[in-house]
């Protein structure tokens, strides 16, 4: 398959790629207990071979992973353009997972999830909503990294009862005036097939530093022997890229409703980002009424997993305020 360029795609898609995830199929009542969950959790390999485990919510099959000890308000990840549970780094969560119980997971029709991915992004939002209250969470935080940030983004917005507070990560509002996605960033992002060296182009800045901090990050994602068995499919990527449109242009921009969030928000992100310009993170903060920002230094997209113990204290920190006992 040729990959699409920049010109080929609408400026809509452009613009709004710049944040990812995924989702499909109605709200629908839980289906297995939130008992589940306890299954155990080894404390020497962590997150590099905990269990995948699944739930069936409206005739989808979502497949997740429980860390740390399940109590307290959960954590849950939403990961970002062709991500997969396999991307998020170990070292991140385990660091994470050892004060607070994490949730990652496949949404519906990405990876290891059944169902299809939903074009929209209020399809995205909404299935992870329904993916969350099958697991009996009557509140949550949420992190949403790079699409994944677009997707908490409007599920807080559909659902502020749901979230408790936010962490919007790599990721912007869709559509801000001069600060888009760029043509190579997308052009690579598309490709039919990424290997490393694309990879450390779109989630590392191009220094020495960033770089073996990028292989190291990759390195320790193979840790795990189960790691890339199911990947995102052409239709769930270009699913994403439908989603992303959404907000893709100064019409649409989250910009215009991010206002409204009445959340506590960190906001956080490299200080050279090439997938979604880090000005985006700016303007977020900017237009959210009760937003921090972090921008870490020698970083791009992925910095959490270039940093991820420094980021994950500062999340821990974040979080800790008025956590449910």
């Amino acid at each position: 398959m040729t990959p699409p360029t920049f010109a080929s795609l609408p400026r809509t898609a452009a613009a709004g790629l710049g944040i990812i995830l995924c989702a499909v199929a109605p709200p629908a009542a839980a289906t297995e207990p939130l008992a589940h969950l306890s299954r155990a959790y080894s404390a020497t390999c962590g997150a590099a071979c905990v269990g995948t485990q699944t739930i069936h919510v409206a005739g989808v099959s979502y497949a997740y992973r429980s860390l740390g000890k399940p109590s307290g308000t959960p954590l849950v990840l939403l990961n970002r353009f062709r991500g997969t549970m396999d991307e998020w780094d170990p070292a991140f969560l385990d660091h994470v997972a050892a004060e607070r119980h994490v949730i990652v997971f496949d949404n519906a029709g990405v990876a290891r999830s059944g169902g299809e991915a939903p074009a929209r992004l209020s399809g995205w939002a909404r299935n992870a909503a329904a993916f969350i209250e099958a697991l009996g969470f009557s509140q949550i935080d949420l992190l949403g990294f790079s699409f994944g940030g677009l997707v908490a983004q409007e599920l807080t917005l559909q659902r502020p009862d749901l979230v408790r507070r936010l962490a919007i990560v790599g990721s912007g509002a869709g559509y801000v005036e001069g600060a888009n996605l760029r043509a190579k960033a997308l052009e690579v992002a598309t490709k039919p097939i990424n290997d490393d060296k694309d990879f450390l182009y779109l989630f590392f800045k191009e220094t020495p530093t960033s770089q073996a901090a990028g292989r190291d990050h990759l390195a320790r994602l193979r840790l795990r022997s189960d790691a890339f068995v199911e990947r995102v499919s052409e239709s769930a990527w270009k699913a994403m890229l439908s989603a992303g449109s959404d907000v893709g242009t100064p019409e649409t921009s989250l910009l215009r409703r991010v206002g409204t969030i009445r959340q506590p928000v960190l906001v956080a992100n490299g200080n050279e980002d090439v997938m979604i310009p880090t000005y985006q993170s700016y303007a977020l903060a900017q237009a959210i009424p009760n937003a921090r920002l972090l921008i870490y230094p020698d970083s791009g997209h992925a910095f959490l997993f270039q940093y991820p113990q420094e980021f994950g204290d500062e999340l821990l920190r974040f979080l800790a305020v008025e956590a449910k006992p």
